[in-house]
């Protein structure tokens, strides 16, 4: 059981060091690998494969299995909706499970395999639930609908609490984010967009335009 709490603490630790986890929605397995392929080689390890892309269960095992030997790959489950979907994530490989929604049932099956759990909340009282049933890091979402000060009020009644937002985070907008308090941001859509026409190196470009802004944003905010 040791090992497990460590491992768990592994992958929160990633996903915290990296600052992003990038979110991969796609119209086909085949494009997912593509896009999860070209982010890695932009330098984004952190990646949640969202379960509304057809056989997103067969990707992450495929994927998972690809790089194994790759400790700064973690591969989460996105768009999950409730326990089951979860377990099955998580046996076929997902480091973490992301939904959309906090639901009680999905917190503590990832509690009994000591995995992290990402739900979605809007409210104080959503996510004082969620702390209640072991969440560790609070998905924002949807992002766009905040300004980041809005993690700035939460962290005076709950400064324990970490979020990472999701939704309309981009590279202008980051340093805002992280000013705030963020402890990570969640990037789809402006990320990845260049799916549609197939243009993988400027899904790799922009992975690594992130971990640049990212790492010149947190120096900055250490001066």
């Amino acid at each position: 059981m040791m090992g497990d709490i460590m491992k768990k603490v592994s992958f929160l630790r990633k996903i915290a060091d990296s600052g992003l986890v990038a979110i991969v929605r796609t119209e086909s397995k085949e494009e997912a690998i593509k896009v999860f392929d070209a982010l890695i080689h932009g330098g984004i390890g952190t990646i949640e494969l969202s379960l509304t892309t057809p056989d997103a269960i067969e990707a992450i095992k495929e994927l998972t299995d690809r790089y194994s030997d790759s400790s700064n790959v973690v591969i989460g489950a996105g768009t999950v909706l409730d326990s089951e979907t979860a377990r099955i994530s998580i046996l076929n490989g997902a480091k973490y499970i992301v939904s959309p929604s906090f639901d009680k049932q999905t917190a503590k099956l990832c509690n009994l395999y000591q995995i992290p759990y990402l739900p979605g909340c809007m409210t104080v009282t959503e996510m004082q639930t969620a702390l209640q049933y072991g969440v560790d890091i609070i998905k924002l979402f949807p992002g766009n609908m905040y300004k980041p000060e809005f993690i700035q009020a939460v962290k005076a009644p709950l400064p324990q609490v970490n979020i990472m937002p999701t939704g309309g985070v981009t590279l202008d907008n980051l340093e805002q984010w992280f000013k705030a308090g963020c402890v990570a941001v969640g990037v789809g859509g402006n990320l990845t967009a260049a799916v549609q026409t197939g243009n993988y190196e400027n899904i790799t470009d922009k992975a690594r335009k992130y971990v640049e802004r990212i790492k010149e944003v947190r120096l900055g905010l250490k001066k």
